[in-house]
């Protein structure tokens, strides 16, 4: 086992070696390996497999810069190279640049009111394995989770015989990015959980925690509907209603480095109680406890029920209309506000909203052009279900891990 693998923490098997990288040359010449070493990663990472003279056309760098970039990466482990599969047009094609997924492998973990998820994710976004389970009282309670957690990290990497260096932790409510502590997580219950460092003292690794809504965004922007979108706000629906918004390609956070909580936006000052002291917050009346009062269906139902209700809606579009007509409502007003406020290229919907009939998305999207001064402004903000679907948070959970990880390769 390398120096690298002895510090990953979680172990279960060697993983894939690295060598060593480039000698210093310099404080300006080093930090400019360093940066083009980062960017190539990324690149590779995000977007896939490509050629030396693409990554050179991408990144604006010259061919001599990329071939001893690219050789380094070799050299240390985390690229190879390779023959395409198909041969398009005459002479020798070019190789393609391959990110290794076994050099740098993460945790992502996705810490929800009724289940966790938990997967390895390899460089380039590749799943190399994952399980779930199901969350219900009093294994709900932080201790269970960290202490099951950490086990079942542990199980997974020596299942896959690879070494895990960093996590990415999803969470429903107030996180601190600082430190990964849980502010408050009203759904799960949990006040005051120093849940990053409790748990990368478990798993001996750096562990980053941040709320859902704001990994949703994460990985639609890099993975999803909106990749290539500099501006963009992702809603989640769960029983809780969130929101994630990215400005300028960056996620935008508040005070003490919380995000906004756009599930507590007023939007019915008259409404029902919020669970946090509130009346008529947008979560009230876009919650899954909303669409099973517009489908009069029974507190807690099953979310397969639902789910298969919705879809059945899908096929009668004047009866999605009339039944999820309040519904619609809510979701548009709440919308017309996130647009008119972050002005995002587009909005996504997550979870429980990508399940909504197409008629419905089709009148909220119609109602933001209508009312939102800034999405006319703009040439009309774009609403659009999630591509990922429930995998979003896990998939910024990885994103959240490989971060940091990336840049340290750089200096390998």
């Amino acid at each position: 086992m390398s120096d690298r693998d002895r510090r990953s923490g979680v172990t279960g098997g060697s993983g894939a070696g690295h060598g060593g990288g480039a000698g210093t040359e310099g404080a300006r010449p080093d930090d400019a390996r360093r940066h083009n070493r980062t960017a190539v990663l990324r690149r590779l990472h995000l977007g896939g497999p490509c050629t030396r003279a693409v990554l050179a056309g991408e990144l604006g760098l010259n061919r001599s810069t990329i071939k001893a970039v690219v050789d380094g990466l070799a050299e240390s482990g985390f690229v190879s190279e390779r023959l395409p599969a198909r041969r398009s047009g005459a002479g020798r094609p070019s190789l393609l640049v391959l990110p290794r997924p076994r050099s740098a492998v993460a945790l992502a973990v996705d810490i929800r009111v009724d289940r966790v998820s938990m997967a390895l994710v390899g460089l380039g976004g590749e799943n190399l394995g994952r399980l779930s389970w199901r969350l219900r009282a009093p294994a709900r309670e932080p201790r269970e989770v960290l202490t099951r957690v950490i086990e079942s990290a542990g199980m997974l990497a020596e299942e896959l015989d690879t070494a895990v260096v960093a996590a990415g932790v999803s969470v429903p409510g107030l996180v601190r990015r600082a430190d990964g502590l849980v502010r408050e997580s009203p759904h799960l219950g949990w006040s005051d959980v120093a849940l990053g460092e409790r748990l990368s003292a478990g798993l001996r690794i750096p562990v980053t925690v941040a709320n859902d809504a704001e990994l949703g965004a994460l990985a639609e922007h890099h993975r999803g509907v909106a990749r290539g979108a500099a501006d963009l706000v992702f809603v989640v629906g769960d029983v809780g209603v969130g929101g994630g918004v990215i400005s300028g390609g960056r996620a935008l956070r508040g005070a003490g480095g919380y995000p906004g909580e756009l599930g507590h936006m007023v939007v019915r000052p008259d409404g029902r109680r919020c669970h946090c002291g509130c009346r008529g917050c947008w979560e009230t009346e876009i919650g899954e406890a909303a669409l099973l009062r517009a489908l009069d269906l029974a507190p807690g139902t099953p979310r397969g029920e639902l789910v298969a209700e919705l879809r059945e809606l899908g096929a009668k579009p004047a009866a999605a209309l009339t039944r999820l007509a309040e519904f619609t409502d809510w979701l548009a007003l709440g919308l017309v506000n996130v647009v008119t406020m972050f002005a995002p290229e587009v909005v996504v919907l997550g979870d429980l909203l990508t399940a909504l009939p197409q008629p419905v998305l089709g009148t909220v999207a119609d109602r933001v052009r209508e009312r939102s001064m800034v999405s006319r402004a703009i040439g009309h903000t774009r609403v659009v279900r999630s591509a990922l679907g429930t995998e979003a948070q896990l998939v910024g959970a990885a994103e959240l891990a490989f971060d940091p990880v990336l840049v340290a390769a750089s200096g390998v």
